[in-house]
């Protein structure tokens, strides 16, 4: 009795479907909603679409969450369904192509790594905005945003696994484990971000807020997804990697003195605590030991390193371009505004 009362207390694992943003979306949710059949899926012509766009970024989310937990009531099959797969790859092509010409190309990937190193002064990015003007509406906001990335935090970059190895695949779990809380449930950074969103006043449902999120947000997560998806990506999805981390650590010191200025508790600090000392060993980690040893044994993947790592910095550019707008103008920078609440309480 005292089992089955436990597992009944648990959250479900499988968010619904979120509503489309298009034709396209719209697509994939209607067919979604039934069970598979041998009938060919309706090929869009993605011609003039935007690949950053509302629709397609929705879509191609949707086809990836397939990979993880799935959508309530959403049949198991739909995860290797040729004809789901065969729109999913249009889709794919319209995102990287896109993310190709909007990145320079090169194969030096120490000259990128250091250039993300390059302290901008005076800083005029997201975590600087946060520290310093930021109100806490504000910052409940960059919390939901995030939200799709983090209550599954880590869990892309597994896919990167079994495609490495030596000194890179083991050097990576390295890093993995400590993302996933070194063992311990209560410390994984995913658990960590939903205690966070907890205290913060929000919901920490997986995806909860997936109808909320603009594209911005949730095509990074399709970045991390599309890299790990595809064993012909692993030298972009390791540079991806290895960019998150360089950058995380100076940003989430800068956002944990904001939360202090706001006077938010520590149950919203502690995730940026956390990252702060854990972000910068596993940038060492991931520049000399996973990069490194990857490009010793493939040295032809150095272009996708590089690759991964300037689409990270696009896809997080165009986030932080769509953030600091709407707030600068005194607009809400979600498709619908939060319920407010006062920070620490």
């Amino acid at each position: 009795m005292t089992v089955i009362a436990a597992i009944t207390d648990f959250e479900p694992l499988a968010h619904a479907l979120p509503a489309p943003r298009g034709p396209l979306s719209a697509a994939v949710v209607t067919a979604l909603a039934q069970p598979p059949t041998s009938e060919p899926f309706p090929l869009y012509a993605l011609d003039g679409i935007d690949p950053y766009g509302e629709d397609l970024t929705l879509a191609l989310h949707i086809c990836y969450e397939l990979h993880y937990r799935g959508f309530g009531g959403v049949d198991p099959l739909w995860e290797w369904d040729p004809e789901l797969l065969r729109l999913r790859a249009a889709m794919e092509r319209a995102f990287v192509t896109a993310l190709r010409s909007d990145t320079g190309g090169g194969t030096d990937v120490a000259a990128v790594l250091d250039g993300l190193l390059v302290k901008k002064v005076p800083g005029d990015g997201v975590s600087h905005y946060l520290r310093d003007h930021a109100s806490w509406e504000q910052m409940r906001e960059y919390f939901a945003h995030r939200s799709v990335y983090h209550l599954k935090e880590a869990d892309p970059h597994a896919w990167a696994i079994p495609r490495l190895q030596g000194q890179a695949k083991a050097s990576l779990v390295a890093v993995e484990f400590d993302e996933f809380g070194g063992g311990r449930a209560e410390r994984a950074h995913s658990q960590m971000f939903a205690d966070l969103l907890v205290g913060a006043g929000l919901s920490s449902a997986y995806l909860h807020y997936m109808d909320d999120v603009p594209a911005p947000a949730i095509a990074i997560v399709n970045l991390m997804s599309m890299f790990g998806l595809h064993r012909r990506l692993r030298g972009a999805l390791v540079g991806h990697f290895a960019a998150a981390e360089i950058t995380t650590a100076p940003s989430a010191q800068r956002i944990a003195q904001a939360l202090d200025r706001l006077g938010a508790g520590p149950q919203c600090s502690l995730f940026f605590t956390e990252h702060i000392e854990a972000d910068a060993v596993h940038e060492q980690v991931l520049r000399r030991e996973v990069i490194g040893d990857l490009l010793r044994r493939e040295p032809h993947l150095a272009g996708d390193v590089v690759f991964g790592i300037a689409a990270t910095e696009l896809m997080e550019g165009r986030l932080a371009a769509h953030l600091l707008a709407a707030w600068r103008t005194g607009t809400t920078s979600l498709r619908r505004a939060l319920p407010e609440q006062s920070a620490g309480a």
